[in-house]
């Protein structure tokens, strides 16, 4: 299967997740008795998290690789997966607060949980702001930062285990009733879905940029040859 047939097939499953999980989040799923409808955010809010996880251990794997090889392959890498990081982390700010107001009557709390989600999110941002203006050595110092920050994803994952948080535990999934449960997966496999396609179109611009640079230098060298 050729790269386009692959990319027109991701987009295809990608839409077609987002036609379904709409559906089964609001008319299949039934409606949590405690918490109304407010509840069903979970179905969005959980998958935007999963997809910042992936974004922030692909971008410190790739800050690893940039560290250790000064790659390309592993600059363009990290810096679409640490914006897709900083993309989904909002949508995780904002969908969880509001959860929470109904849940627990304040759109925040300082849990461990949610302290350590909003450093996850401000070190990718520190990751983008280092790639722009931290001088000389902005790569690498915004591939150590993605490094550190992929070291907070199983912080936050295993917090709710080891401290007495008020977030609800990863068992959470596990007793969802059928119906619940698929809406669940079918919306955490379109975001993930959605997360893949994203990094596929930053990766082609981050392609494309390489490319372009490369012929400008290529033109000067030609002009300053030519004088």
């Amino acid at each position: 299967m050729s790269r386009s047939s692959r990319f027109y097939l991701l987009c295809l499953a990608t839409a077609t997740g987002f036609a379904l999980a709409p559906y089964l989040v609001f008319i299949v799923a039934p409606q949590e008795p405690t918490m109304g409808l407010i509840q069903k955010v979970f179905y969005f809010h959980v998958p935007c998290a999963w997809a910042m996880f992936l974004g922030a251990l692909l971008a410190g794997g790739a800050g690893a690789r940039y560290l250790f090889t000064e790659g390309r392959q592993g600059e363009a890498l990290g810096t679409a997966a640490a914006e897709l990081a900083v993309l989904f982390g909002l949508l995780v700010l904002i969908t969880g607060p509001l959860w929470a107001k109904v849940a627990w009557g304040h759109y925040w709390v300082w849990d461990v949980r949610l302290t350590t989600m909003l450093l996850l999110f401000l070190i990718f941002v520190a990751v983008l702001l280092a790639r722009r203006y931290s001088g000389p050595r902005s790569k690498q110092v915004a591939a150590a930062l993605a490094l550190f920050g992929a070291a907070d994803v199983p912080l936050i994952y295993v917090s709710v285990r080891i401290w007495n948080t008020i977030h609800p535990k990863t068992s959470v999934v596990p007793g969802l009733s059928g119906p619940m449960r698929l809406a669940f997966f079918v919306s955490l496999g379109t975001f993930t879905l959605l997360f893949f396609l994203l990094l596929w179109l930053r990766l082609q611009v981050e392609r494309s940029q390489t490319v372009l640079d490369e012929l400008l230098v290529a033109a000067e060298e030609q002009d300053s040859d030519r004088a």
